[in-house]
This record gives C-alpha cells, structure tokens and sequence, in this order.
C-alpha cells in the first residue's frame, strides 16, 4: 500500500508539473498575442542614404501611429506612384531582428523590409512605413486582432497620404506581411483608395495557431493552444475561428491583389492562401516559391523586389 501511495503521489506530482508547464507555455503566447513585445528601431532609411521624413498621424479609430514617409527619387518618372509597407506580428516598420527569446525558440529569420524599401525606392516609388498599433513606436490598444483591427491602421495611411501633394491618390499600392497582410485583405472591402496589392502569406489565424502549435509543442499543443485563446478571448479578442481574412478578400472589389506563399511554410499553408486566392474577386496567383520554412515566404520577395515593380507598374499605370 506504502508503494501504492508513493506511486500516485508521483504522478499527482507529475499532472501538476505538466498543468503548471501548459499553463506557463500559454500565458507566454497569449501575452504575445495580447500585447507583442515591442521591438526597437535599429536603423533608418537614411543608413541606405534614403531620404525620409519621421511622421506621425491617427488610424481610422483615433490610435496614434509613428512611422517613415521616404518621397520618390528626384525626377522619378512614376509621378506620385507610392507604396506602403505593412509588416507582421511581432515586427516592426524596419521588419524582425530575430533575437528574442521566441525568436530564438522558433528559428525565426531576420526580415530586412528596409531593403526591399530601397529596391522600390531606387525603381521610382515613393513609400510609406509604419508601425502598426502595439508595435514599435505606435500607440497601446490591445490585443492585436490578427488585421481585423491593424486594418484601422493601413486606413489611417491612406489618409495620411492623400494630404501629400507629393502622392497621386490614384496610384496607391500596398504590400501586407503575415498579419499585415491580413490587415491588407480587412481593408480592401472598406477603400477604393488602393489601386493594387501584395499579401505575402497571410494566414486564418486558427489554421496558424493549430499548425504553430503542433510544429513548435507536437502533442502538448492540443492543450496548449485552447487555453492560450481563452486567456485571449480574456483579453478582448474573439475566438480564432471567427477572424477570417479569406471572407474580407472575398469582397476586395476589383483591387488586383499579388499572394505569395512558401510552399514549405510550418504554420500557414499554401491551401490557406490558395483559397483566399479563390475568393477574392480580382486575385494574381498565388505565387508558391521554393521553402523550407515560414521566413523564406517572406524573404523571397525582399530578394526578388522586381516582382514587386512589375506587379505595380501593370497596375499602376499613369
């Protein structure tokens, strides 16, 4: 009886160890989903010896946002064309360093959007980059809302850029990353004011969590995952089955919009992206390009910019 008792006391121990260990793995995410850790500036365009003006103005729904306004060459031929640039979770306006602890746990890559900047810069477009609401140096309103709420953000862009003389208001283009791209998809059906789009893997945040659950925790992620969404839904969020992205992009009017999509990315998936192509009304692609894990989705347009440019010169012609 003695070893009996010895026995079940152990494995009690055991339970407990495990609960306190799925408990802990999920407050660190929800807090990330909640509130992302906010990652410093490390840089400004004029490292590439870019021109730039530091700018501040209000999303949509009042949340102050701080970002970059880079004015086009000097007798670009592109007259007013702009692009801005909408990073994802956890990034911000310059991208992801990469070197944090999650970083570290999750093989993240550094993502350098600064140098797709000065790709599109030198080919004659002027461009805007911001961070998006709680990131880097833009205003607190948690949670971060997968786009559905960032989408206030890109709306506040477009206004600010429609009271630059030096932007045609009728060549506008945008380029979304993970949840920006999101973002990017929430704001079409709500503005006539983006003539094109790039949406670089964006994801349905409950088919991103389960797949990043289960590539990051294996098994332990069954538990995991339910209890970081309820500590979410605690927050103010909604359960992750009701952001849907593809439903927005259902109704972008007839905006083109360019997805690009790593084949061999661990958490989204091409079959996401592949019906959010399908849905919406005026889709390119998607693009699948050669990888082995979700950052080389990203990075495959950083190294291939031309894509970007032949994308917006087709459709934002002058």
């Amino acid at each position: 009886m003695n070893i009996f008792r010895r026995v079940l006391r152990w494995l009690f121990i055991l339970a407990g160890f495990i609960a306190g260990l799925i408990a802990a793995i999920a407050a660190v995410f929800a807090k990330r989903l909640i509130s992302p850790l906010r990652q410093p500036l490390w840089g400004t365009p004029a490292d590439l010896d870019m021109p730039y003006e530091s700018v501040t103005f209000p999303a949509a729904d009042g949340v102050r946002l701080s970002g970059w306004f880079v004015p086009a060459p000097a007798g670009s031929p592109r007259h007013g064309a702009t692009l801005v640039l909408v990073h994802g979770w956890g990034w911000n306006r310059l991208g992801e360093a990469a070197t944090d602890a999650l970083a570290n746990l999750t093989a993240a890559s550094p993502i350098d959007l600064l140098r797709l900047a000065y790709s599109l810069h030198k080919d004659g477009f002027g461009l805007l980059l911001y961070d998006s609401r709680n990131h880097g140096e833009s205003g607190h309103q948690p949670p971060m809302q997968f786009g559905e709420a960032e989408s206030q953000d890109l709306l506040g862009a477009l206004a600010y850029l429609h009271g630059r003389p030096e932007v045609a208001p009728n060549r506008i283009g945008v380029i979304g990353f993970s949840a920006g791209a999101n973002a990017v998809l929430y704001t079409l059906p709500q503005t006539n004011q983006i003539q094109a789009a790039i949406a670089v893997q964006p994801t349905s945040p409950a088919h991103f969590a389960n797949r990043f659950g289960a590539h990051l925790l294996g098994p332990l992620s069954k538990a995991v995952v339910p209890l970081t969404e309820l500590m979410y839904r605690q927050a103010g969020g909604r359960p992750f089955k009701e952001y849907r992205p593809g439903t927005a992009a259902a109704q972008a009017g007839k905006t083109p919009v360019l997805y690009i999509q790593g084949t061999g990315d661990p958490w989204g998936s091409p079959a996401d992206v592949q019906q959010m192509a399908a849905a919406t009304p005026n889709p390119s692609g998607p693009l699948l390009v050669d990888a082995t894990d979700r950052y080389d989705g990203y990075q495959y347009l950083i190294d291939n910019p031309a894509i970007a440019t032949a994308f917006f010169e087709q459709h934002l012609p002058e």
